[in-house]
């Protein structure tokens, strides 16, 4: 197996399986729904929880990282 068909396995199949689990999933169920209430924002405010920031935090870093890593080739390439 190749490199750039192993990285199109690796994205096209976990894409493929969070389809599936988010059409099943569709009735309370899905990933948004359930990360929600991991982070305890269903039922609070979310600017009152900890765990909405730190995973605010996270996510925000991860895409400050990816984007330019993608586009830009920084580091590390």
């Amino acid at each position: 197996m190749t490199w750039p068909l192993f990285w199109a396995l690796f994205t096209l199949i976990p894409l493929a399986v969070f389809g599936v689990a988010e059409w099943v999933g569709r009735r309370g169920n899905t990933f948004s729904e359930t990360i929600r209430r991991w982070l305890g924002v269903d039922k609070h405010p979310w600017y009152t929880r900890w765990s909405a920031w730190v995973f605010a935090s996270v996510l925000i870093g991860f895409v400050a990282w990816f984007v330019p890593h993608i586009l830009l080739s920084i580091w590390p390439s």
